[in-house]
Formats: structure tokens, C-alpha cells, sequence
């Protein structure tokens, strides 16, 4: 029969000496723990890090031990749905045998793949950036295409514009008019300018 507690303490001890500095024991029973996986740095010595819970069920490893990431850095959602996925496939395959090393070692795997794509992605992004960029400056130097249409459209609009400002000149010629006066106005308004130059002359 197998010692099933006996197995897990074994796995413990080999556990904090790989682990010496991301091991954490945080409770007996059951036996939970921690350990923090850290990815190799990346182009810009960017770093990519998951926190993975581990917890051991009676019959371990008979049984597929409880996980869960608990904390993560520089990861997406996408990064964290593939981890959890991995670690399913990984408890599956290992079944009847000690896997925590296994597991975690698939996912320092996967988390070096994920500094590898984040160089990738921003190179993507850049791209599609500097795309759009060139496709808006195509847009503002392409305009509308001129058919008959739309010349017909434009220029009845043009018309109407200038329509409306002589309208708008003549009504302003017309207000201004109706201020000053004419020569002829002035005269008939008073009649001693008639007079008023030889009066000056005399003088």
C-alpha cells in the first residue's frame, strides 16, 4: 500500500532544496505551498513571473495535486489561461508520480517562451502602428474621389455660399446707404448750400 504522506514529505524536502529562495510552506494540513517561477530576462532584461499555489490532496499523487496562480508579473490574461492549461495537461500526464518539479519546470519553460513573444509582440505592434500611420497619411492625401455626383453636390453648395454673401453685401451696401446721404439728398434736406459757396467766396 502506498504511503501516500511519506511520498509528499519526501517531495517537500527534494522541493525546498531546488527551490531554496521561492519555496514557501504556508500551511500543513493540508500541505499547501508556494513556489515563484521566474522566466530568463528577456531582450531588455524584462522578466516575466508567476506565483503557483500548490496544494496536496490525500491520495497525492495518486490524485492530481490542487494549483492556482496566485500572483503574476508582466503577463496577460492569454499568458495566464495558457499556464493553467499547461499545468492541467502536465498533472494529467504525470499522474501516480511526484510532479511538482515537472509542473514547474514546464511552466519556467513557458514563461521563458513568453519573453521571447513579448520581444516578438512589440516588434508586431510596432509594425501595425507604423501600418496605420502610413494608411492615415494615404487617406488624408487620397480625399474623396471626384465624380459627377459629388461635383454637382459641391458645387451647388459653392453657389448657394456665394449666393448668400452677396446677399449679405448687398444688404450691408444697402444699410450703409441708408446712413449717408447723396450730394442731391443733401441738397434738397437744406436749402442754404445753395447759397452757402458764394457766401464763402464774398467772405
Amino acid at each position: 500500500m502506498t504511503d501516500y504522506s511519506e511520498e509528499q514529505r519526501n517531495e517537500l524536502e527534494a522541493l525546498e532544496s531546488i527551490y531554496p529562495d521561492s519555496f514557501t510552506v504556508l500551511s500543513e494540513k493540508p500541505t499547501t505551498f508556494t513556489i515563484t517561477v521566474t522566466s530568463e530576462a528577456g531582450e531588455n532584461d524584462e522578466t516575466v513571473q508567476t506565483t503557483l499555489k500548490f496544494t496536496y490532496r490525500e491520495k497525492y499523487p495518486d490524485e492530481t495535486p490542487l494549483y492556482e496562480i496566485v500572483s503574476q508579473e508582466n503577463l496577460d490574461d492569454n499568458d495566464v489561461t495558457d499556464i493553467i492549461k499547461l499545468l492541467e495537461q502536465q498533472a494529467e500526464e504525470n499522474l501516480g508520480m511526484v510532479m511538482i518539479f515537472t509542473l514547474v519546470s514546464a511552466v519556467q519553460e513557458k514563461l521563458n517562451e513568453i519573453v521571447d513573444q513579448i520581444k516578438t509582440r512589440r516588434e508586431e505592434e510596432k509594425k501595425q502602428k507604423e501600418r496605420e500611420a502610413e494608411e492615415e497619411e494615404k487617406q488624408r492625401f487620397h480625399g474623396t474621389p471626384v465624380t459627377i455626383e459629388n461635383f454637382l453636390n459641391w458645387k451647388a453648395k459653392f453657389d448657394a455660399e456665394l449666393l448668400e454673401i452677396k446677399r449679405k453685401k448687398m444688404k450691408e451696401e444697402e444699410q450703409a446707404g441708408k446712413n449717408k446721404l447723396s450730394g442731391k439728398q443733401l441738397f434738397e434736406m437744406d436749402h442754404n448750400l445753395d447759397t452757402s459757396d458764394i457766401q464763402f467766396l464774398e467772405d
